[in-house]
């Protein structure tokens, strides 16, 4: 089974140990520990492996009570990772337990997290008793370790895997609902000015190995290439870059299913319904209208670039209206978020499913319409049903 990175997020005050703990977890010197309070100022991440999960990123924060102009900067940032996070660990020591640690709590509920309360430095100041009743009431494990003590570490290990649930390590296939095996999968893939040197984007290579898992074919070409393919063998699908819609339909006879690299990413990491019910928002669109364009990663922006460019004028041609639009890359935050009467979202190969999930939440919390770059295309080149029944299925 394949499985994804999971992102554990270490949560608390300052000087509880947090950079000490994600230290002693990866067995090197990853984040600056120091007696100092506010010594972590951005996110420290380091990658590693844990058995019974597989590959975790464990992600190290500022302290929640940080001062001054700059801690309230550091503590937006410690915010803004609980909602990237799958798993976290609520620190506390010193038996120092309050409002902050509370309003950890509460959003990692809200957010559905799963999580675990660790009392820290426990060789130094033990959890007491009236404190350990109080955790309890969390219903959640609650530990005591010291980052210093391997054995402290490997219970904690044991019990990350144990809290961590398998929708957030297991990779969902792609489209192994919808070929069979021995089914030929066309995969159109222009190369051209945006795609990288000597390599494949994601997305591609994505889709490649779900096809492989499934014991399907994986056949690859440029457009240009597809006519003469098609004359020779009939695919069971087709899937295209969302920029080469207009053309590839064109080719592709009525009988062949056809979508997008975009659009099955988009059904894959949640919010499909959404976006299917979004995309027509496109025909209400009036003058002075702003849009939000959501990247989920940053890139060399060029005049071929279909967030910044391409999408953008294709929706003005459309619409014969005058819409503004906003840019957000990677996952920097969405302030007021309920100032846009739609957003539209890449296929976010660059984010795992809980980071998008959070993301597009906020803009539905808003009621605002919601559509991906690959719909958002497919609407307007009037081939929206078309692309997208292959999932009725």
């Amino acid at each position: 089974m394949k499985t994804k990175r999971v992102f554990i997020g270490i949560f608390g005050r300052r000087n509880t140990g947090k950079s000490s703990l994600i230290n002693a977890i990866a067995k090197q010197d990853i984040a600056i520990v120091s007696p100092l309070a506010g010594t972590t100022t951005d996110p420290v991440k380091k990658s590693i492996e844990i058995f019974g999960i597989g590959p975790v990123v464990f992600v190290d924060t500022a302290g929640m009570d940080d001062v001054g102009d700059l801690g309230k900067k550091r503590i937006r940032k410690t915010q803004e990772a609980l909602k990237t996070i799958d798993v976290a660990i609520v620190l506390s020591a010193d038996n120092l337990w309050g409002e902050m640690e509370k309003e950890i709590i509460q959003q990692l509920l809200s957010l559905q997290i799963p999580y675990l309360i660790l009392h820290n430095k426990s060789d130094l100041t033990p959890l007491s008793a009236s404190l350990k009743e109080k955790l309890n009431t969390y219903h959640v494990p609650v530990m005591e370790v010291s980052a210093t003590t391997k054995a402290g570490i490997d219970e904690l290990i044991d019990k990350l895997v144990e809290i961590t649930p398998p929708t957030a390590y297991t990779a969902k296939t792609l489209i192994g609902d919808i070929i069979s095996k021995g089914n030929i999968v066309l995969l159109v893939m222009p190369q051209d000015d945006e795609a990288p040197e000597g390599r494949l984007i994601l997305p591609q290579v994505q889709l490649i190995r779900d096809i492989l898992d499934n014991n399907a074919i994986a056949v690859g070409l440029q457009p240009d290439e597809l006519k003469k393919y098609l004359e020779k063998q009939t695919p069971d699908l087709v899937i295209t870059d969302s920029q080469a819609f207009d053309k590839v339909s064109r080719i592709v006879p009525q009988h062949i299913p056809l979508t997008s690299f975009s659009i099955v990413l988009a059904r894959a990491k949640g919010h499909f319904e959404h976006y299917l019910a979004g995309s027509h928002h496109l025909n209400k669109l009036q003058n002075g209208d702003r849009v939000l364009m959501l990247e989920s990663c940053t890139h060399p922006v060029s005049c071929e670039d279909i967030g910044r460019h391409k999408l953008p004028n294709l929706i003005r041609k459309y619409t014969g209206k005058q819409i503004a639009f906003d840019f957000i890359s990677g996952l920097s935050p969405v302030s007021n978020p309920c100032q846009y009467v739609m957003a539209i979202q890449c296929g976010g190969c660059m984010v795992t499913d809980k980071q998008l999930h959070n993301r597009i939440k906020q803009l539905i919390d808003c009621n605002i319409p919601v559509s991906n770059y690959g719909m958002a295309i497919a609407f307007l080149t009037g081939i929206f049903d078309r692309v997208t029944k292959v999932f009725s299925k």
